[in-house]
């Protein structure tokens, strides 16, 4: 019996060396230290794109990476790539990464996680001298904020018109990249070829509060949802406030809310997680003793199907229109250029994580992107998936974003053990 007990325990101690570790502590430090680049006196964070908070963080990264023999380099877009060899030098590179740049006065831990959480595996990767077949590359992107910058130019989407686009801190795209050391004119030169990757993954915070209230460690993103935005003007005749009865009204803010109520109607009538937004409107002439007579709002519709967001969208117009002849005015939609299809992640990965999370004991819970992401474009050019950690309450680009060391820990730990999984499966 003695003897059996012995070798139960032995065995034990084998699975436990077996399972290679991340140091949770050291992740913990990792992330308090970059917070210090642009921590603001309200506790917020101002590493805004191309600031130099965020230059002072990229070259503190980029030394700490070099002193554990990483390979690092920045490209034309400002990418920062950092890589492991592999033991077979014509293997496709595992990437994964994510982004430290911030929304003005945003939070700690968007993006942060996957950065840190990415920093975390090359360095147990290191620590632990664990062998892999494939090159692992570790990823910081540029401007994810300002409209995923730096996977557009890897997903070969930058044109020469997104350059000159001015950024929160004041700099254009092209004057940024200049500053974090890349190189604009060659932008297009750095585009990936899928046979140059096998997998993309990304840890982050979930942004929404599923995970949080359900209590669940691991999200296994199913897909980032496509976005469609359109201007919509009302048109109706501005007139006298005090002399114009109220039956002979072309009142387009009348309108503009029957409009806003029916955009609601109209998206939860069927099932699914679709979701539609008007988050913009002004009305003209905009004068308190006036009838305005036009009204500019915006439209937003998100799904993982653009089938579901075409049906949606035309269901509005014709609703609109509806509305337009109880109220005698019109409207007209303009599609507005920042959107983006939905990304589905690759089956096989969503698979790989399940399974390394329950060997781990933890639940997981499998629900799309509410939120755009850098790997909507790495999806473009490889097998990709996503680990989705719980954000406190659902609170995102604020102050008050947070996210547990532990629920952290524990997406860095999927994450090492998913690309382990990753350098051992074909994905052809």
């Amino acid at each position: 019996m003695k003897n059996y007990i012995l070798l139960l325990l032995s065995l034990c101690c084998f699975t436990l060396q077996a399972q290679y570790q991340i140091n949770a502590d050291r992740l913990e430090q990792s992330l308090k230290k970059l917070k210090q680049f642009g921590n603001n006196a309200a506790g917020g964070n101002d590493r805004i794109a191309y600031s130099q908070h965020e230059l002072d963080a990229r070259a503190y990264l980029i030394a700490r990476m070099e002193k554990i023999g990483l390979q690092v380099r920045v490209d034309a877009a400002g990418n920062i790539s950092a890589i492991r060899p592999g033991t077979n030098p014509k293997a496709p590179i595992i990437a994964f990464g994510s982004h430290i740049d911030a929304v003005p006065n945003g939070g700690h831990y968007d993006g942060n996680v996957g950065s840190m959480g990415g920093l975390e595996v090359m360095e147990t990767l290191v620590e632990q001298n664990i062998p892999t077949e494939h090159p692992f590359e570790l990823l910081f992107f540029t401007n994810e904020e300002g409209g995923v910058f730096g996977s557009r130019a890897l997903a070969g989407k930058i044109d020469t018109s997104a350059l000159d686009v001015v950024t929160s801190s004041g700099y254009t795209n092209r004057e940024g990249v200049m500053r974090l050391g890349g190189a604009p004119e060659k932008i297009k030169s750095i585009a990936r070829t899928p046979n140059q990757l096998h997998a993309f993954v990304e840890l982050h915070i979930e942004q929404g509060s599923t995970l949080y209230e359900k209590n669940i460690p691991i999200g296994i993103v199913e897909g980032i949802v496509g976005l469609k935005w359109w201007d919509v003007t009302i048109t109706g005749f501005a007139n006298h406030a005090g002399t114009t009865p109220m039956n002979n009204r072309q009142d387009a803010l009348l309108a503009a809310a029957d409009f806003i109520k029916m955009v609601r109607r109209v998206v939860r009538s069927i099932p699914g997680r679709q979701v539609g937004t008007v988050g913009r409107i002004a009305a003209y002439p905009g004068a308190p003793n006036v009838i305005p007579g036009k009204v500019v709002l915006s439209l937003e519709l998100r799904d993982l199907s653009s089938e579901k967001i075409k049906t949606l969208f035309a269901t509005i117009q014709q609703e609109a229109a509806k509305i337009g002849e109880q109220t005698n005015t019109s409207f007209a939609f303009a599609p507005i250029d920042a959107t983006s299809d939905p990304a589905l992640m690759d089956q096989r990965i969503q698979k790989i994580i399940k399974e390394e999370a329950k060997t781990l004991g933890y639940d997981t819970l499998s629900l799309p992107s509410g939120a755009g992401h850098d790997a909507q474009d790495m999806a473009l050019i490889t097998p990709t998936g996503m680990i989705f950690v719980p954000s406190v309450d659902g609170i995102s680009h604020s102050p008050k974003e947070y996210s547990t060391p532990e629920a952290i820990a524990k997406g860095t730990q999927v994450l090492l053990n998913t690309l382990l999984r990753l350098d051992k499966a074909k994905m052809e």
